[in-house]
């Protein structure tokens, strides 16, 4: 579980191809806290570290994942998002974050709005995801309010902390991101379909 707070940026090193699964080697500043076996969030996609060297790290995605989230679209040098799975007991400053991707969203608008920014977003409504205004989304592994909910986009303002210290300064109108629904709203549409 993970809270949508970003800990810290990471740099894609190397991407290698291993049958149908990815090797991605990370560069980040907490390289030396972590352990093998550890799951770490990248972008929102929980993956397990498998090897540490010095101050890169590797992890690996299978063929499910790689088909599920924006991680064919990475290369060499782009920034990633990193946060390491929460601790009991500690604070949940985000909301609750499962790591589990639900759908790849595309960037269709950027607004600057004298000092932060909107980023309005759309995806494929036919999966059955849905955000609710003022309700809680995962975008690229951060925790966000939702602001001008439709059924097949949404918006969140960005404070500039959170556009110095993630990628989105890395975003760009036509950039595929992870989306990660509430999964209060996920219940809420399961209960729905139901009646």
């Amino acid at each position: 579980m993970f809270t949508g707070i970003i800990e810290t940026l990471g740099t894609v090193q190397e991407i290698r191809k291993n049958e149908d699964n990815y090797d991605i080697t990370i560069a980040s500043s907490i390289t030396n806290e972590l352990k093998v076996d550890q799951s770490v969030a990248h972008n929102g996609v929980c993956l397990t570290v498998v090897s540490i060297s010095d101050s890169k790290y590797t992890v690996t995605a299978i063929k499910e994942t790689i088909q599920k989230t924006n991680l064919s679209d990475w290369s060499v040098g782009d920034l990633v998002n990193l946060e390491r799975a929460m601790k009991l007991g500690d604070r949940l400053d985000g909301h609750i974050v499962q790591g589990h991707v639900d759908q790849i969203g595309t960037c269709i608008n950027i607004e600057n709005a004298n000092g932060s920014w909107y980023f309005t977003f759309e995806y494929n409504p036919d999966l059955k995801n849905l955000t609710i205004e003022k309700g809680s989304i995962t975008v690229n592994g951060v925790s966000l309010t939702v602001v001008n909910s439709k059924k097949n986009e949404f918006s969140v303002a960005i404070i500039p902390y959170t556009y110095e210290n993630t990628n989105f300064k890395s975003i760009k109108i036509g950039t595929k991101i992870n989306l990660e629904f509430d999964v209060i709203g996920k219940y809420i549409t399961k209960l729905q379909s139901n009646y």
